[in-house]
């Protein structure tokens, strides 16, 4: 066969087997280097070829542990409500966590989706699912799970170093106030998300663990949903020795008072009504152990109210965050 120009096409000389098997060698390994693969919180293999460098972000609580694992400049997009760290308020917004707009988020051109498995809608998963862009779906329901979410998080965006110090810091501390409370002398508690209607967590929510980890008892662990409508006739059965309220913001909500018209309570009676930043506590992110600091605290309170060897909760000193 001649070439266009009419000359012989030199013969190049032949590579030696040994040779050609290294050279097939180094290129696999080349492409296993650069592909990630991780299983997210429903089980699903989750592959990309490369690490992702347009993320958008599905909820409030998976930006936070995008930012955490070190890919927040990685991040694109994010879910209304996105407001820590203060950086991801600047980002472009693709809706509510349970109403996405899906044209914008096909318009950010993500190599990768990190959704809230149970808070975004599963129709608008599906759908962009069907566009063939990988999605992670983030569940903690333990304290070991936000540290696993960094990490998986960390090796989709190539933040391993980043992620896994994070991770082993989340750990350790964690570690730290299990055994600082362990052992303590249980304590029934209520923990109140809202008042119309009466709203509170099962003991699969990661809430619930925050509790526990305290020497709280929570007095609803056993319903079957994860944040479950009682009546206030259950609380008042249950009798809890404390209750801790969130709302929706820092300050102390109104309808915490209603609560005072119910003095047969223990929580009642002895003054053991607190409140605690709802961001700290109900965002599944390495500022629970924060949340959870401040918990622990409030807890005690009650179980030294029990003993009479402190005053009720408007009079006792906060307990301030770390």
């Amino acid at each position: 066969m001649r070439s266009v120009s009419g000359h012989e096409p030199a013969m190049k000389p032949s590579m030696h087997p040994a040779r050609h098997l290294l050279w097939v060698l180094v290129l696999f390994s080349r492409c296993a280097l650069a592909a990630v693969t991780v299983s997210d919180d429903s089980g699903r293999r989750v592959t990309l070829e490369s690490p992702a460098e347009r993320i958008v972000s599905l909820s409030p609580h998976t930006t936070e542990l995008l930012y955490a694992a070190g890919a927040g400049d990685r991040v694109s997009g994010v879910a209304s409500y996105s407001d820590y760290p203060p950086a991801a308020q600047r980002l472009p917004q693709v809706g509510d966590a349970a109403n996405l707009n899906l044209e914008s988020i096909l318009a950010l051109k993500p190599d990768l989706i990190v959704a809230w498995k149970s808070g975004n809608v599963g129709h608008q998963l599906e759908q962009l699912q069907r566009f063939g862009i990988p999605v992670f779906f983030s569940e903690p329901r333990r304290m070991e799970d936000i540290a696993s979410n960094l990490q998986r998080l960390g090796r989709l965006a190539g933040t391993e170093a980043i992620a896994d110090a994070a991770a082993q810091t989340f750990l350790a501390g964690y570690q730290a106030l299990r055994r600082e409370y362990s052992g303590r002398t249980p304590v029934r508690t209520f923990y109140e998300i809202w008042d119309q209607p009466l709203t509170t967590i099962n003991g699969e929510q990661l809430i619930s663990q925050a509790i526990r980890l305290c020497g709280g008892r929570n007095i609803f662990a056993g319903l079957p949903t994860l944040a479950p409508v009682v009546t206030r006739e259950a609380v008042v059965a249950a009798d809890p020795q404390a209750i801790i309220a969130s709302g929706q913001a820092v300050e102390r909500p109104e309808w915490l008072k209603n609560w005072e018209a119910w003095p047969q309570v223990t929580a009642v009676r002895n003054g053991q009504l607190y409140v605690i930043d709802p961001d700290l506590v109900q965002r599944q992110t390495p500022r629970i152990l924060a949340g959870a600091r401040i918990m622990c605290g409030q807890i005690e309170q009650a179980r030294q109210a029990l003993s009479g060897r402190t005053r009720p909760a408007e009079s006792a000193p906060p307990v301030a965050p770390p």
